[in-house]
């Protein structure tokens, strides 16, 4: 009895466990995590379920999902790392980003930017050697600077030609110039007591009715002040500036045009493509053009604007009473007379009773109660009570920029005949008439805004203002068409707000109370035996409109004392900017030269970088075909939190399968997030390796992961490690020094 029992429950369970496949509870761990918002943890989760299950559709929609989900989201942690100036953590989520999804563009464009600003820091503090420079490195990005030989303090006091005061000027700061042939020389005095070469050189500039340039680092030349020389000697760069808050053409337009006004620039031209500006002038000129376009350059201020319209209306009506009946119908049905001696009989000669058919005054002294017939009236009983409310609430809210003009329309678009025509073609005597053309125009019925704001620099809102409020009451016939009566509720006006303030722009409100006593005269007005001898009838009609503006300020004008603050710009005939002098105060000493580093050799250099990254064998020997899986392992390392890679290699002599977990990371208790993307031509390997969320470190030794590698031809490849950007659970930099593995195919 017990084993026939025991074969269904073993059956039963074999079946249970058959219907809950491995696949399906992947599937369902990544739900989880995707619902933390673990995104690589999820994205490994469907991974392993679509792997399990290839032919699942909605496996593969989620994995796809989650791939692009996961991409965006370091593409996001990237972007704050960013902002914060950690270039290093930036690159690091960019790169796994790339990993998880390779179609994103952001995310290769934003890590060769960083890639590009950690070069730029690097050249910036070492000196760059490049034995190969291109056309665009030997370019100069301005005109020649002066360098002079010395930079003491000039003073002057001399009444000479003007050639030699420039010459004895030049000469005290180790300098060389030369005159324009139209040059001419006349004789100026000059008191120069501690000034600068710049201020000097000004000073007999403007004596002497001419103006100098750098020609190069060491020579200056000077030619006489007039427009046509400064066009010929005056040196000019171009610069694209990138704008990022213009909305329309329209704007660039306008900026251009008062950059033009400005600063008479000749040569400036707009590309809206790009919402940029390229101008070539001559950089002074630029530098007040590049100030002018950052302070105007602004995001512009933001306004969620709240609309609360409420429509209420109230009918209450009461019809309480007895109606008695205001007539009477009388009917008169006169007897039958006998008619003696003129009648005749049918049988036996009596005579012949006759009903007369007018009553005459004679015969109203006989009336008695069965010569006629009366009618008394009926009576009608109202009991009603009736109770209908009806309330609509909108809502609305709507965000705008400043200066532009928002629509926002709630409702029904309605049909109104606007005309119509009937055209006729007479042949003989008939005509033909074909059907009746009718135009129609639609109208917005329901809640219609149109709103401009205007944020003023103290908070305050300025508005030019529609709101209208309309609705469907009722039809009405016209010319044979039943055209729709609207009731319309607008205001339109100007008004300002400060920022959260409540404004009521209408509240309408409109009562009809109606009474009707229909009974007898006089008994229908007493106080108890109204209700028995008349009708009373009550109705009250409420229509209540309620219109309330309330606007927020969600970004506020970007206006800096940097933005206000004025700028030097020469004089009408002869724009250019000033510099501040540091009179008596040396330039800091340059720092000494260090050799060029790599990010990997600049962690190595950091105190206490005692860590390990290697390869575990160094070496390996394989045929063509033959596979074998090197383990990259980490020593001495504390509190390691996650791991980006990059790895190359030969991809000719030898091709990486697969990346696997080594157990170091997972602490043996938990998985990892490990996120690898392949390129086999490049022959670059980009790994990210990552603890789960909230959770602290591993520290000490062990195999971080697995490369699983497939000899491809006869040849040496060497396993690189070129960059690695180690955090900790705190995100910071965890310093490792790496080495690399050789790899023969024989």
């Amino acid at each position: 009895m017990r084993r026939t029992v025991c074969l269904p429950l073993l059956a039963f369970a074999a079946v249970f466990l058959v219907g809950c496949p491995k696949a399906n509870q992947d599937y369902n761990a990544g739900r989880k995590a995707e619902a933390l918002q673990d995104y690589d943890t999820a994205l490994v989760s469907y991974d392993r379920a679509l792997r399990a299950e290839p032919t699942n559709a909605e496996y593969k929609l989620r994995a796809m999902h989650l791939r692009f989900e996961a991409a965006q989201f370091h593409v996001e942690q990237g972007e704050k790392a960013l902002q914060k100036g950690d270039l290093q953590l930036a690159l690091g989520e960019f790169q796994k980003a790339q990993a998880i999804d390779p179609s994103n563009s952001a995310a290769e464009q934003e890590a060769k930017r960083v890639m590009d600003l950690l070069t730029a820091k690097t050249a910036a503090e070492t000196p760059k050697i490049n034995p190969n420079p291109s056309d665009d490195d030997n370019l100069l990005p301005g005109p020649p600077q002066l360098k002079p030989v010395s930079h003491d303090v000039i003073n002057l006091k001399m009444t000479n030609d003007a050639r030699v005061v420039y010459e004895t000027i030049a000469k005290l700061a180790g300098l060389s110039v030369i005159f324009d042939p139209d040059f001419t020389s006349r004789r100026i005095s000059v008191d120069l007591p501690n000034v600068t070469l710049e201020q000097g050189l000004d000073a007999v500039a403007l004596e002497s009715k001419s103006f100098w340039k750098a020609q190069t680092s060491g020579v200056i030349i000077v030619a006489p002040d007039n427009p046509q020389k400064r066009k010929d000697l005056e040196d000019e760069i171009v610069r694209t500036f990138y704008l990022s808050n213009t909305l329309t053409p329209q704007d660039l337009t306008e900026v251009v045009t008062g950059l033009r006004q400005l600063l008479d620039l000749r040569r400036v031209q707009p590309v809206n493509a790009q919402n940029a500006i390229v101008i070539r002038d001559t950089p002074d000129k630029l530098l007040l053009a590049a100030k002018i376009i950052r302070d105007i350059d602004k995001a512009k201020p933001e306004v969620l604007i709240h609309v609360q319209v409420l429509t209420a209306s109230v009918d209450r009506l009461r019809d309480l009473g007895i109606l008695p009946g205001q007539s009477v119908a009388v009917t008169f049905n006169p007897r039958p007379t006998l008619q003696p001696g003129g009648g005749t009989t049918s049988t036996g000669g009596s005579p012949t009773a006759t009903t007369p058919t007018q009553i005459t005054l004679d015969s109203l002294r006989n009336l008695s109660g069965a010569d006629y017939s009366a009618t008394l009236p009926g009576a009608t009983a109202n009991a009603i009570l009736t109770d209908n409310k009806t309330r609509i609430i909108q809502d609305p809210e709507v965000r705008v920029s400043d200066g532009q003009k928002a629509t926002l329309k709630i409702g029904d678009r309605v049909p109104v005949a606007t005309g119509s025509f009937q055209a006729g073609v007479g042949v003989g005597t008939s005509s033909i008439n074909p059907l009746v053309n009718t135009q129609f125009q639609y109208i917005d019925v329901g809640v219609n805004i149109d709103v401009q704001p205007r944020v003023h620099p103290n908070g305050d809102v300025s508005m030019k203002l529609s709101v209208e409020v309309s609705q469907i009451t009722g039809t009405s016939n016209i010319g044979g068409i039943n055209q729709p009566v609207i009731s319309q509720r607008k205001i339109e006006h100007d008004v300002r707000l400060k920022n959260g303030e409540v404004s009521v722009l209408g509240g309408l409100i409109e009562r009809t109370s109606t009474k009707n006593i229909n009974g007898i005269p006089g008994l229908a007005q007493l106080p108890l035996f109204r209700y028995l001898f008349s009708d009373n009838s009550s109705e009250v009609k409420e229509d209540e409109v309620l219109i309330v503006l309330t606007p927020h300020v969600i970004r506020f004008p970007s206006i800096s004392a940097e933005d206000l603050r004025t700028l030097a710009s020469g004089t009408d005939s002869n724009t250019r900017v000033y510099r501040q002098d540091q009179e008596g105060l040396a330039a800091p000493a340059a720092p000494p030269p260090q050799p060029a580093t790599s990010p990997t050799s600049q962690m190595n250099s950091q105190p206490n970088a005692a860590a390990q990254l290697h390869f575990d064998p160094p070496t390996a020997t394989l045929k063509p075909g033959d596979t074998t899986t090197l383990g990259l392992a980490v020593t001495n390392v504390n509190d390691l939190y996650s791991i980006p890679l990059l790895i190359h290699y030969n991809p000719a002599v030898v091709q990486i399968e697969e990346v696997r977990n080594g157990g170091f990371l997972s602490g043996g208790t938990q998985e990892i997030a490990i996120v690898q993307r392949i390129d086999q031509q490049r022959g670059e390997l980009v790994i990210s390796a990552t603890r789960r969320p909230n959770t602290p470190g591993v520290s000490g030794s062990g195999t971080l992961l697995g490369i699983v590698i497939r000899g491809i031809a006869p040849g040496t490849s060497a396993l690189q490690v070129l960059q690695v950007n180690a955090r900790d659970s705190q995100q910071r930099n965890v310093p490792l020094v790496s080495g690399e593995a050789t790899i023969q195919v024989q």
